[in-house]
């Protein structure tokens, strides 16, 4: 066995906003890879529109800095749940992980996710609380609740021994002591190296390296990114893909790349324990291993949590269909789905009808998040309500069941226990965590959280914070009454107009502006009954020489709520649809005609 005491190998795990991104923003400019007059944007590492817009990390992101002598290869994980399958695989590449825990907030939810998992691999752990410099910062009482939950994981006796790192990723400073003045994150560096095991193998023997994310470049086509796990490649070199079903393929390694900073640098070879990309592997998907050509061996096949949510997309057959988007058929949405799934490896699609598909992820931001990346590639469609997968276990009906974490402030507190044990919730923790806020554990049925997160913030007036992931499949806890209110529905085709809209938002909650273009069964508002409600919101004033004309402008209106994606999802029932385009999201019924949707309603 041979120890690369010079290359390090991490992956940095969070929950969502605990400062992972940032962390890694400080850690590339103080290992001097950006020269002093390089403009460097925040968060540099999420990259994509969607980790921009929404601040949190989707894909996973591999970069390299140098420290003294040693290369470190740093992997950015996704710090949500619904992204287990990219955290998932990545572990597999690294040696130890730098767990980021909020100073104030403590180990949240997809904390114990990813925790979970890199203790499953036997990964070693440095853990880094982070945001030190809050006003409300318990670093000492976060470190408790960490080493509690490592116990509560079953981490071994060297794993429980972790280093602890304080740390502000937005100053850009980290001290092994709390009482010692730091201005860089130099103990950081330091104790990566100190603590974080080298990689180790064989680099004499026949090459093994297993795939764990595909990544498309415009010059060199797909790349195929892993660590090499034994012997070494060379550029032009013949090896073999041991592919999932068995069989073998033989291809030449075009291009290899290792990775710099931001960037990737081409390379003649690379041996155990480097991460690299490498280029003429065309066909190639996640999972499989590249060996060597003369004698293959296959690395055991990453194994990937299964979806927990499922719904449907159609093609648009509303009366706007294909007006508003570049692609717009069955054949090209059959495409995109099934183009996604080399890459998005927790996804899973099945064709139901030639123009009906069922999409299966880990949660409604999984799915969410891939409609929204279609919507933007030009893609017009439709979806429907995201619905828990029930299993069939011996005869017994299993549901998925999350984990729960709530913090409120005291005086909301009834309300939402109230809320949850409506949607089948068990309590199982409750804990003070000042003087007026409270936090909150339940383990309730996913379903039950469908359609909840937007009623959550209205109960909580916007003061509560809700964090939830994946726990366990367990028996099938009932028939649950979510019964919302009834919908506001167009009853004819037009645009709506000033008068149309004063008169129906009396009824309730309205969702669209004067002169929008509406269709007849088209969701156009929230009704403050239970029942749906057909309305004329193009009706236009009757105006006659008793009237002035002008008078229309005098009518007040309430602003529009408009909805986002999730919160489109999450108003929709079973009876009703999302329809997504580039450029509008609308709510319909599934049954447009008005007396049809009545018939089958007997």
């Amino acid at each position: 066995m041979i120890i690369r005491d010079d290359i390090r190998n991490i992956a940095i795990i969070a929950h969502v906003d605990h400062g992972k991104t940032t962390l890694v923003d400080g850690m590339l400019k103080q290992s001097g890879i950006f020269h002093a007059k390089q403009e460097v944007e925040e968060r540099v590492m999420d990259s994509n529109d969607l980790e921009k817009e929404r601040g949190i990390t989707i894909l996973s992101k591999n970069t390299a800095i140098n420290y003294k002598d040693k290369k470190i290869n740093i992997v950015d994980t996704p710090g949500h749940a619904d992204f287990g399958g990219e955290v998932e695989r990545i572990l597999k590449m690294v040696d130890g992980v730098l767990l980021i825990v909020d100073a104030f907030e403590g180990p949240m939810p997809q904390t114990k996710f990813v925790l979970t998992k890199a203790l499953e691999l036997d990964l070693t752990p440095i853990v880094v609380i982070n945001k030190v410099d809050r006003p409300d910062a318990r670093p000492g009482v976060v470190e408790d609740m960490v080493l509690d939950l490592f116990i509560e994981l079953g981490a071994t006796e060297e794993q429980i021994e972790f280093p602890v790192i304080y740390a502000s990723a937005l100053e850009g400073f980290a001290t092994a002591d709390l009482d010692e003045e730091s201005d860089t994150l130099e103990p950081l560096f330091k104790s990566i190296v100190e603590h974080i095991p080298a990689p180790e193998g064989q680099i004499d023997e026949s090459l093994q390296m297993i795939v764990t994310t595909i990544e498309y470049n415009d010059y060199v086509g797909r790349m195929a990114i892993g660590k090499v796990n034994r012997g070494q490649v060379k550029k032009g070199e013949k090896v073999a893909i041991c592919k999932q079903d068995g069989s073998i393929e033989h291809k030449n390694i075009t291009k290899i790349f290792s990775y710099q900073g931001l960037g990737k640098e081409e390379v003649e070879m690379a041996k155990m324990g480097d991460i690299i990309a490498l280029a003429g592997t065309e066909d190639i998907n996640i999972g499989e291993t590249i060996a060597d050509a003369e004698n293959p061996e296959a690395l055991p096949f990453i194994k990937i949590e299964e979806p927990t949510v499922s719904m449907t997309f159609t093609t648009n057959d509303s009366p706007f269909s294909g007006q508003e988007g570049d692609y717009v058929t069955s054949r090209q949405l059959k495409e995109r789905l099934f183009t996604e799934l080399e890459r998005n490896v927790a996804l899973r699609v099945e064709e139901l009808t030639p123009d009906t598909f069922k999409v299966s992820g880990r949660g409604e931001l999984h799915l969410s998040i891939l409609i929204e990346t279609m919507r933007r590639e030009g893609y017009e469609f439709q979806v429907s309500k995201p619905e828990a997968i029930i299993k069939e276990v011996d005869g017994q009906k299993m549901e998925p069941i999350e984990e729960v974490i709530i913090d409120v402030p005291e005086d909301f507190m009834g309300t939402i226990i109230e809320e949850l044990g409506k949607r089948k919730g068990e309590m199982k923790d409750m804990t003070h965590l000042s003087q007026t806020r409270m936090r909150l554990t339940f383990e309730i049925p996913a379903r039950g959280l469908i359609g909840f997160r937007s009623e959550f913030l209205t109960k909580t007036k916007g003061e509560g914070i809700l964090n939830s992931t994946f726990s366990h499949y367990d028996n099938y806890r009932g028939e649950m009454n979510t019964r919302r209110n009834g919908t506001i529905v167009a009853d004819r085709a037009g645009e709506t107009t000033r008068y149309g809209i004063f008169n129906a938002q009396d009824r309730g909650i309205i969702f669209v502006d004067p002169g929008t273009k509406v269709y007849a069964g088209m969701i156009v508002g929230s009704n403050s009954r239970e029942q749906d409600l057909d309305v004329n919101i193009c009706k236009g004033k009757k105006l006659d020489n008793m009237r002035s004309s002008g008078s229309d402008e005098a009518i007040m209106l309430t602003p529009a709520t408009k909805f986002s994606l999730e919160e489109s999802l999450e108003f929709i029932t079973s009876d009703e649809l999302v329809e997504v385009t580039p450029k509008n999201i609308r709510l319909r019924k599934k049954i447009l005609d008005k007396k049809k949707r009545i018939k089958s309603q007997k």
